[in-house]
This record gives C-alpha cells, structure tokens and sequence, in this order.
C-alpha cells in the first residue's frame, strides 16, 4: 500500500427487498468477510445466510454519531442500509464520521429508482422528496399541476396522511400511487385518486408518486421569490409582497445560510427565505404570542414546518441564538440595542436588512447610514383602486430600507 494511503476497513453494502439475490459478487463478499456487519434487524434477517462474523443490529434509539461503526475502525466491518446508502440512507451519515478513503460501498437501486421504473417515469424530470420521520407537510412547495413526485413515507398511515394533505390543499384530483415492498416477493402497486384514498393502511416500506392535479380551490405555492400575501394569515402586520421581493433581493440568500427574522410579524420573510432552497434555515423572532403562533401555522401550511419561532422581545430574545449569516429587522429595531446587538453577533461577511415605515425607525436607520454607510433606498408602492367612479392609484406607506454588509 503506498505510503500516507488509509486501508479501507469498512463496507456499505445495498440491499433490497430480493435480499442477497439482488447485490453482486463484490457486496457478498463484503458481507462474508466483515467481522462486524451492522444494519437494521430486516437487513441482517436478508443477509443472513451470508453473515460469517457477528450481526449488530443498530440501536434504539439510532445513533448519528455512528460510535460503535467508527469504534471498530481498524476491523473488517460492513454495514448494510436499503437500497442506495447515499439517497436519504446511512451512508451518508457514516460519510460525516468517516473519510472517503476507508469505505467501499455497494449500492443497489434506490426507492426512487425503483417506483420510476415500475411507473415508467422520467427520474430527472420527477420531483423527489424524504418524509420519512419527517413533517408531511415538506411536500406542499411541490405540489404543482403537471408534477410528479416521489415521497419516502415513514409507515404503512402515511400514505393516508399524505393524501388527505393533497385534498385539503385543492390536490385531491391527483393521481395517487402507493408502492409497497418494491423489489420483493410482496410487491404491490395501487393507483386511485388522493380524495378517495380514506383511511387505508399499507406495508410499513412503501413510496407514494403523486401525478399533482390542482382545482380551482388548490393552494399552489408559486416559484417566485416573493409569493402573494393572500398564501400567509395575517393581522395587516405583513411585508408586503413587492417589498419582500425586493428585502428579500437584499438579504441575498446563499445555500445553507441562516436568517434572524426579527419582528416577524406573520412570519412572511422568513418563510420565503427557506422556500428559496431547502439547504436554508431562519429563526422568527416575535413577541405577541398571537402572532407567533400564526407564524407557526403559515409555517406549516406553506411547507416549511422547521422554521424557528422564538417568542419574545428582542434584543432580549436573541440570547442564545445559533450565529446569523443574514438579518432581517422588520419591527422592533428602534428598541435600545436590537440594531447594536444585531450588527455585533452577525457572521463577517453577513447582511443587515432593516426596513422602516415610522419616523422613529427611519432616524434610527439614517443615522446608522452615517455611521457605518451600506446602502439607504427608499421604497415606495401605488395600487390602482376606485377614485369616484373612476380609478386612480393610491400609494401604500414608503417604506425605508438600510442594507449593510459587515466587514
């Protein structure tokens, strides 16, 4: 072995529900030489008769930190997972605690790979997606008419679960197929429409792939930066829809950033961030229990229930808060310390977003200007609407808005 390589001790071996019949020469061997083979109690019951060395079944609860894989480095270990280790699989967790250079792995077809081939569908044109352990309601930002989409369910409810989503959200004319034990001896494919699914319990391993169909009543999330103020609850207490699109502009999202949401209102800025890429996450900072909680289901309705509430006043409030990489102060920010505060736990190379509509908060915003510069622009929005009996346009509030990026 030439010098400074790392022996590879460790094995990733697919395995599906053919069991053995289904893994290749490489993978058999793999399992049959380990002196450890891990996996979960049905991976170790479909490779048995090829198991030489002792089976570990994984704990209860999972570990993450995968400390028994990684304590055993050295031996000959191998680990089994379903289908694809490296699609929504444990490969990808041995892959945070083990460089590259000690394992091989043994892929077999994915779920996805699986039902796309029994459906005859196009896997690069098909919209795939994990709910397993998961909230269901991740799938909303893609039920989009003339999608499909593949969803890893969590067990044999879930399907219901899913589908009486698709109908309250105006999708319940979507074709809806469930596929359970792809692979195997039990296999099973059963297509109806999402609104007559009821309450039907399937096999724990199941996919469900939704042809998306929308009525005149559907809820559709539009891929656009900014989406209607009608799609979020409000009090009135909202960014509106041309002004977020250009806040949102300003905070400049970047893959797996995190946004302080301060003041948030309905929640309208901090859900469209984490639209934008599912790699983003923010925390709502509000202090009205009524509102927070309204940001909670705006969350959950609009696909995206990890969003952080925090309810309470800033500064106050963002004690203990993870670092930001953006901040976006809708309200509160004339309050003493949120902007010092703010500017101080920002990430370097962060963005400051801050938008005024009192006097109050824009003598604040011009004097941070003068103190540190960034950006000043004023804003403002006119909507036509009835003047007699005629139309004219009729101007919403300016609204103020300081942009600083921090050194």
């Amino acid at each position: 072995m030439p010098a400074g390589a790392t022996a590879k001790w460790l094995a990733i071996v697919g395995i599906g529900e053919d069991g053995l019949d289904g893994i290749g020469a490489a993978a058999r061997q793999a399992i049959g030489e380990a002196d450890l083979v891990f996996g979960g109690a049905r991976h170790l019951e479909l490779a048995a008769t090829a198991i030489r060395g002792e089976p570990r079944p994984w704990p209860v609860p999972f570990d993450t930190t995968m400390a028994d894989v990684v304590a055993a480095r050295g031996r000959n270990v191998c680990v089994l997972a379903s289908g694809d280790p490296f699609c929504h699989g444990v490969g990808t967790t041995l892959a945070r605690h083990v460089d590259r250079a000690e394992f091989s792995a043994y892929p077999a077809p994915s779920a996805f790979s699986l039902a796309a081939a029994r459906l005859g569908w196009a896997l690069q044109e098909t919209e795939t997606i994990s709910l397993h352990g998961r909230p269901i309601h991740l799938i909303r930002p893609l039920l989009q008419d003339g999608a499909r989409i593949l969803a890893l369910t969590s067990n044999g409810r879930s399907p219901a679960e899913i589908a009486d989503l698709l109908a309250s959200s105006g999708f319940g004319s979507s074709r809806f197929h469930i596929l359970e034990a792809l692979g195997g001896p039990a296999e099973a494919v059963s297509t109806l429409r999402a609104d007559a699914l009821g309450t039907q319990i399937f096999a724990d391993l199941n996919v469900v792939a939704i042809e998306a169909s929308g009525d005149d009543r559907a809820k559709t999330i539009p891929l656009a930066v900014a989406i209607p103020d009608a799609l979020f609850e409000h009090d009135g207490q909202i960014t509106k829809r041309e002004i977020r699109a250009v806040t949102l502009s300003s905070l400049a999202p970047r893959r797996g950033e995190l946004l302080w949401d301060i003041g948030a209102g309905s929640g309208s800025i901090a859900i469209s961030w984490m639209l934008a890429h599912p790699s983003l996450h923010a925390v709502a900072i509000e202090a009205e229990a009524e509102r927070a909680a309204r940001i909670r289901r705006n969350a959950r309705s609009l696909g995206v229930p990890g969003l952080d509430i925090v309810e309470g006043h800033a500064p106050e409030a963002l004690a203990g808060l993870p670092q930001p990489d953006a901040v976006f102060v809708g309200g509160g920010g004339s309050r003493d310390g949120v902007m010092a505060i703010t500017m101080e736990r920002l990430r370097a190379g962060g963005r400051l977003v801050a938008n005024a509509v009192t006097l109050e908060m824009e003598a604040v915003l011009l004097d941070l200007y003068a103190r540190h510069g960034g950006e000043l622009s004023r804003i403002t929005v006119s909507r036509a609407a009835p003047v007699g009996g005629k139309s004219g346009w009729r101007p919403a509030m300016p609204v103020t808005q300081w942009t600083w990026s921090k050194p």
